[in-house]
Order: structure tokens, then sequence, then C-alpha cells
């Protein structure tokens, strides 16, 4: 029979199983248990393999939850929404008070929020933790966002620190991020910058292929190029990978064969949803949502393609003759300016939600715990974290004095590959939303006073003026009426 472990971790899929192993190895005895036990097995069977390491499984739940030393701490990994649900239900049956149960799952975060205030009914802690990196990053450091009790974060504040991903200079990658459901909240957020990232560089190897007619080959070299500097990224890295990778099916690379159709789990639809209720822009996480809906119409384009092409419009526009090396050049130049308006979005919304909620986020620390272990580390993550050391108030990162140079610096790319695409018929939903936002934002004036007279004229829902204070209505119909007349 074990002895008591120090922890124990339910839902052994993919990621519970990785992350168990991840527990073990870092010297931390840990009790699994799965509803379907043969995943129990499987998970005790793999310790063996990767080490004898010290996993102990069970495959009912009392034997389980008291196999944990008091006072007990267990981790979830199911399925977000009623898996969820089911799973507090068998386990706090046999918890006892000061206990605490943590979900490591993609829940939302009101979700969350409502069982915290179940268990503390039951005096029970509870955690609503975002894990990210997938299983390569729950196996071997993830990027970990916990947040709800902070007593229940201290229980284990020591393991998560071994845990997660580790950064030289910047230490592990996690934080307390704050009471009630903020570390679902971010880690949702996270998600959503993840899908803006994801569906830029997607642009950028759309007019590399179609515009600049680059082979897997050179994309492979471009972007294994582009990742030794400052795109240098998770993301970028595998890209270039993914170039890389020949069809074991059938001749060519298996890029080229994968179906354009992208599937989602909802984090990034929630993103866009949280960002309309807190009236907080965020055009490119919108644009990639979007990219990914009219993907789904696959059958849809085929037959498009089909009515366009008898009216003369190809796939490309026009084929124009460009000069590789300068697109390439260029393209690099737009996708960063692109990421950086992404993330300034991102960090928006999170800010926008911890005012609301006061969970008092610091958002340098958000993009220290982002450097490793997650789907968006990048090397760039550390101008963000000193952007906010600079200045914890930073309005927007486009002010940012650093990120504000580099902007106008690469402008000029960015605006010649976005009007290259536009004139090739090459949608970059992305990068043109990217520009669009900085260009409202860097202006002064926009034409929004016309939009307000309109609303004043058919709706009388007065108007504010530049030159006095006070609220207005005009009779924009009465005065129209009569120049007519």
């Amino acid at each position: 029979m074990a002895p008591p472990t120090r922890i124990g971790l339910a839902g052994l899929a993919v990621m519970g199983q990785n992350l168990a192993l991840n527990i073990a190895e870092k010297g931390f005895p840990i009790s699994v248990y799965n509803r379907t036990t043969s995943k129990v097995d499987e998970t005790v069977e793999r310790a063996k393999k990767e080490g004898d390491l010290p996993v102990y499984g069970f495959h009912d739940p009392e034997s389980f939850v008291q196999s944990i030393q008091k006072p007990r701490v267990v981790i979830m990994l199911v399925k977000a929404g009623a898996p969820v649900d089911q799973t507090i239900k068998t386990l706090s049956a046999y918890l006892e008070k000061g206990d605490c149960i943590i979900d490591g799952g993609n829940e939302w975060y009101e979700n969350t929020e409502r069982r915290q205030k179940e268990m503390s009914a039951l005096g029970l802690l509870y955690l609503g933790m975002g894990v990210s990196g997938g299983e390569e990053g729950a196996r071997n450091g993830p990027s970990l966002m916990p947040g709800g009790s902070f007593e229940a974060y201290k229980y284990i504040e020591d393991i998560l620190l071994k845990v997660a991903a580790q950064v030289p200079d910047s230490g592990p990658c996690v934080t307390y991020i704050g009471k009630g459901g903020s570390g679902n909240f971010v880690k949702m957020v996270h998600n959503g910058i993840e899908y803006g990232d994801m569906q830029l560089i997607a642009e950028a190897y759309d007019v590399l292929k179609s515009v600049g007619k680059l082979s897997n080959e050179e994309l492979h070299s471009v972007f294994s190029e582009w990742n030794k500097g400052e795109l240098l990224s998770f993301l970028i890295e595998i890209t270039a990978d993914i170039f890389g990778i020949k069809d074991d099916k059938a001749d060519g690379y298996l890029v080229d064969k994968v179906l354009d159709k992208t599937g989602m789990k909802g984090t990034g639809k929630w993103t866009v949803q949280q960002a309309a209720d807190l009236s907080i822009a965020a055009p490119t996480i919108a644009a990639s949502l979007d990219s990914r809906f009219l993907s789904g119409l696959k059958e849809e384009r085929v037959e498009a393609a089909k009515v366009f092409k008898s009216g003369g419009f190809g796939d490309v526009l026009t084929d124009q003759v460009v000069d590789k090396a300068r697109l390439i050049d260029d393209v690099r130049q737009a996708l960063y300016a692109s990421k950086i308006c992404s993330y300034a979005q991102g960090m928006n919304l999170i800010r926008a939600k911890s005012i609301e909620k006061g969970w008092d986020m610091k958002l340098g620390e958000l993009a220290r715990i982002w450097k490793g272990g997650c789907i968006i580390r990048a090397i760039f993550l550390d101008r963000i974290k000193k952007a906010y050391d600079r200045n914890s108030d930073l309005a927007n990162l486009l002010v940012d004095p650093e990120f504000a140079k580099e902007i106008i610096d690469r402008q000029s790319a960015w605006r010649r590959v976005v009007c290259l695409a536009i004139n090739s018929g090459i949608s970059t939903p992305g990068m043109s939303a990217s520009l669009a936002y900085f260009d409202t934002y860097r202006r002064e004036r926009v034409p929004a006073n016309l939009v307000q007279a309109q609303r004043d004229y058919f709706g009388a829902h007065t108007y504010e003026r530049v030159d006095m204070d006070g609220s207005f209505h005009t009779e924009w119909f009465k005065i129209a009426k009569k120049l007519k007349d």
C-alpha cells in the first residue's frame, strides 16, 4: 500500500496523464484516478517506464481520496462544464473540511466562481487554474495560471513552482493570478491571443505562398530564419517544422494535404464575447475567429470559387512579379507589427476585467509567466514585461516608447503587405484589422462625430461638442426639411 501521497489527480486523458507524471518526476508522490479505470493502469504503467515515478493508481474515488495526505489537494483535468460538476460531486463525498480541489481545465470563469461558493459552503477550498503548453508542456513544464483561494494556492505553491516551465532569468512560469475566476479568465484570453497569433502566421504563409510563390522548402527556411530573431516563438518554430514534414501516405508535403477547415473549442469565442461585453476593441482576435467560421464553409467556398472563376476570378487575382527577398522581409515586419496589436488587445481586455472584478492583476507578471511552457511563449513577451515594468499604468502597449518606435519603423512594410494582399485578392483579415486598430488608435480625430450626429438625428441620442461642455440635441430633421423647402 502506498504511503499517503502529497497530491491527487483525477482525469487521465492526455493532459492529465502528462501533468501527473511531471508532478511525480519533480519528487511529489501522486495518487491518480479516472472514471474509466483502464486509463489509471495505463498511467501507472507509463510511470514505471519513465523512471519508476511515484504514481499510485486507484480504481475507486474513495480509496483515491483516502490515499492523499491532509489537507488533501486534488487536481481535476476533465472536460469543462457538466463533467467538472460530476467529478466534484464524486470527490467531495469523501473530502473533509480544509481539503482543496483545483480545476485545471479550460473552464468558463463564472462556473469556477459558482463552484468556489458551493465548495466554500462545504468548508472546501477551490482554485481554477489555467494550464497551457499542450501535452508536451504538461509533461515537461507548462505555464500555470491559478486563481481563487489564496490559502489553497499556498498549499501547493511548492509543487507548482517546480512543475511549471522554468525560464532562465525570470523564474518559474506560475504566479498567483488573483481571486475568483481570474485564473480561468487569463487562460481564456491567452487562448484568444493564440487564435490571433495563429491567424497572423497563416496570413503570412498565404501571402508568401500565393503571391511570392514560395515552395514548402523555402517556407521552412524562412520561418526557421525568423525564429532566430524578434519573432522567436513556439508557434513560429512549429510552423517551420510543419513545412519540413513530408507526407507519409502519398507524395509531397503533409501541410498541402491537410483540409483547410479549422476546429475550435470555444475559448476564442468567449474572448471576443467578453471583449464586446467590456467595450474593448479586439479586432485581431475577432478576425481570427471569423476566419475559423469561414474556413468551416468549405463546401460553400468550393461552389463560390466556381461562380467567380467563370467571371474571371482566379485564386490569386494578378500574377505580380515580386522581389522575393523584399517580400519576405516586408511580411516579417508586418507579422511583428500585427502581433503587437493582438497582444495589446488581449492585455487591455485582461485589465478591463481586472478593474471590473477588483482582481488587481499585474500585466507584467502575466507576460513573465507566458515566457515559457505555453503556446504563445515568445521572446517578445520579455519586451511586454519590460513595458509594464516601466509603466504599470500603460494605457496601451502601442504607446510604450519602445513598441511605438518598432511600429513606426515597420509601418511602411506593413502597409505594403496589406496593399499587395488586397490587390492580389488574398484576404489578410488579421493583419488588416491590426493595421486599422493601430491607425484608429493613433488618430486624434476619427469620423465618430458623423455617427453621433446621425444618432442624434434619428434617435435624439444627444451629442457633446468639441468647443463647449454639456449635452446637446439638434432638431436636424426640421432644419433639413426647411432647407429642402
